[in-house]
């Protein structure tokens, strides 16, 4: 079964509403694909005038994070209800950057998780290792941890439509690339952790993101591995040059 390509453009604490819409406007005919989906996903208050300026074409708008719980006392958080209503399909959870410096941990990143699928939400749950743990040979222990807490009590169902994005930390922003043989190796290994967890075809199913500073001069020997289905990309996904990435082929 060939799996479709997801390519989301990860927009981080950058561009205001009305420069969200001129990137939009901008992107719009260099992103137009029927071979990916497509998603941008945006600073929570770029996501209703990111959606109306992204109607009629093919991108997706997602969110950089939310809460899990419904509502209540939790000032400057966000609710599942509150992207579903404003249209949002897909939500990016456990960044490495939300870990470090907002204290996110596995545990709750699969609260996120349940809660997401609980509201019909696609999530892209980010796992990755820092060059630390690369240079102690521990990458994979590490991923595999990260991924088995994450999914801890989310169906196959669920799991099988989920998006998972391995991010090494060391290449996040640093101009360093994963080799594709390091990309390609970790994310057979994710995927080999989730037929443990599940079974081969909830594996099968499941679309696996490199990220990690992915341009358009990478991303196509990137996409053509077996086991990367798409890319979760940073400060490319800013520049008229996201087109390129996403018509990799």
């Amino acid at each position: 079964m060939a799996r479709r390509k997801i390519i989301a453009g990860n927009w981080k604490m950058n561009m205001t509403p009305t420069e969200a819409v001129e990137l939009i406007n901008t992107l719009k005919p260099l992103v137009a694909t029927d071979d990916a989906d497509v998603v941008f996903c945006v600073p929570a208050i770029d996501i209703i005038p990111a959606m109306e300026a992204a109607k009629g074409s093919n991108i997706a708008i997602g969110a950089e994070n939310m809460y899990f719980e419904e509502k209540g006392a939790y000032t400057g958080e966000i609710s599942p209800a509150m992207l579903t209503d404003a249209g949002v399909k897909y939500v990016v959870l456990g960044h490495s950057e939300r870990r470090e410096y907002f204290a996110e941990t596995s545990e709750t990143v699969n609260k996120k998780m349940l809660k997401a699928f609980e509201h019909g939400i696609t999530p892209i749950m980010c796992c990755g290792e820092t060059l630390t743990q690369r240079e102690q040979g521990v990458t994979m222990d590490f991923i595999r941890q990260q991924v088995k807490v994450g999914f801890l009590g989310v169906t196959a169902e669920q799991a099988a439509t989920a998006v998972i994005a391995y991010e090494p930390i060391w290449a996040i922003g640093t101009g360093k690339t994963a080799t594709t043989e390091q990309a390609q190796e970790v994310c057979k290994g994710i995927r080999e952790c989730i037929a443990e967890i599940y079974d081969a075809a909830t594996a099968e199913k499941i679309r696996i993101q490199y990220g990690g500073s992915v341009n358009a001069a990478t991303a196509p020997e990137l996409f053509a591995q077996p086991d990367i289905d798409g890319g979760l990309v940073g400060g490319a996904a800013l520049k008229p040059d996201f087109g390129k990435i996403v018509n990799w082929k």
